[in-house]
């Protein structure tokens, strides 16, 4: 398995994780069918939604991925009066990744991430490791210490 731009910031920063490789399929990139082909639940498969802040602009959150995310608590927590989502055509512009494979990690620019705190009701998540195809395993902690992330309630 060739290692991801993740996985090597993550090995640069002593972090543990597993990587979790599945076939792609084109027709869905969804969550829940990722989450059936890594053979994890769907709450501890977190999804990263790339929005913008009317004040502080380009953001990214981590939900789980059966959820939808609440714009109004991502503006409130990340001091913008509103936030919307990205286009998704503007997404590999900003970030180097396309969808199915965007990371909270390694994005051409750092962004502030938040994560929801759901998360860390479970020993380990999983997120992409930056290509399709391809999930890290990681620890809550471990995932927030990498992205410099912040908790809090994301998802309606």
């Amino acid at each position: 398995m060739k290692k991801t731009n993740v996985a090597r910031i993550l090995d640069g920063l002593n972090i543990q994780y597993e990587l979790k490789e599945y076939e792609v399929d084109l027709e869905d990139l969804s969550a829940p069918n990722v989450a059936k082909k890594v053979g994890m639940p769907l709450e501890r498969v977190f999804k990263t939604l790339v929005a913008r802040g009317d004040k502080n602009g380009v953001l990214m959150a981590c939900i789980p991925g059966g959820a939808e995310l609440n714009l109004k608590a991502l503006a409130a927590v990340s001091n913008n009066k509103k936030a919307e989502m990205v286009h998704l055509k503007e997404v590999q512009g900003l970030t180097g990744y396309i969808r199915g494979g965007v990371s909270p990690l390694g994005a051409k620019k750092v962004y502030p991430v938040y994560l929801d705190q759901r998360m860390d009701n479970f020993e380990t998540i999983a997120v992409s490791a930056g290509v399709r195809g391809c999930q890290i395993i990681i620890a809550p902690d471990d995932l927030k210490k990498a992205v410099n992330g912040m908790m809090a309630n994301l998802i309606r």
